[in-house]
């Protein structure tokens, strides 16, 4: 009994390193070649750092960076902001409709969020599509997130916290301020943490989004592969996909929650 069960679990350990292989050996790939001294890159040939200074002098790659960190940081203040008024809504009034209306740009596919924003820019609008537009459209699929993570701050504060200050006199304002802002401020530094890390490596819908002249280091990335993989895309996609995680586990430290939420 006890051999059958040995077995069962060495076959459940396999089939989780296999999976944990296939989602990170790509990822290891791209770091180990970005150090590759060779311009093709279809074959290691040696070490080298030469791809990183490359990448420093890259005029085009490092106005594309600076296009998406004013992005991820315009876009994700505004949805944490809007976010967490969205979240404590959602807590507080149980309605249907209000967090039908938040969770929809989180549930829905990135190709077609990016299409219906492109329509509506120009047809309802008359947007000229640019860094408003991209902005625009980071702040309408971050919202979402950031109210997940307050709502589920929310969730586990005790209510009769609240109650205290009313029977002290403290008016709604004073009890925000005082009591509420203070207790969910983990949560809503995590969900501004998380809409930035969405917002500067987002592909998709700033794709449709951009219009002509700008351009985000994803969209700068996709026109480089196009032409040639060459170690650059490697060292540059090494850098984001750090900072990614950085603020990842950063946000689940500061609200470990996050990670566990559920509908």
């Amino acid at each position: 009994m006890r051999s059958g069960a040995g077995r069962r679990g060495m076959g459940l350990w396999a089939a989780a390193l296999a999976v944990y292989a296939f989602l990170y050996l790509p990822l290891l790939i791209v770091v180990v070649y970005s150090f590759n001294d060779s311009r093709l890159n279809a074959e290691w040939v040696g070490f080298t750092w030469h791809w990183y200074d490359v990448l420093l002098h890259d005029a085009d790659m490092l106005a594309a960076a600076g296009n998406s960190l004013l992005i991820a940081l315009v876009s994700s203040l505004t949805a944490t902001m809007l976010g967490t008024m969205a979240g404590i809504a959602m807590h507080r009034y149980k309605m249907k409709a209000l967090a039908f209306m938040v969770m929809s740009p989180v549930a829905m596919p990135e190709i077609l969020l990016g299409v219906s924003l492109l329509l509506f820019f120009i047809q309802v609008l008359n947007l000229t599509l640019g860094m408003f537009s991209i902005i625009l459209a980071h702040i309408t699929f971050s919202i979402g997130f950031v109210a997940i993570v307050v709502r589920t701050t929310m969730a586990g504060l005790d209510e009769s916290l609240f109650e205290a200050a009313r029977d002290c006199g403290a008016s709604p304002l004073e009890t925000f301020r005082y009591i509420t802002f203070p207790l969910i401020l983990p949560g809503v530094i995590a969900g501004g943490l998380m809409a930035f890390t969405l917002s500067i490596d987002d592909f998709v819908i700033t794709f449709f989004t951009a219009g002509v002249g700008v351009s985000t280091l994803p969209l700068r990335i996709y026109s480089m592969i196009k032409i040639a993989v060459t170690p650059e895309v490697n060292a540059v996609s090494t850098l984001l996909m750090l900072l990614t995680l950085a603020l990842i586990v950063l946000a689940s430290r500061i609200a470990p929650s996050v990670l566990r939420w559920k509908a």
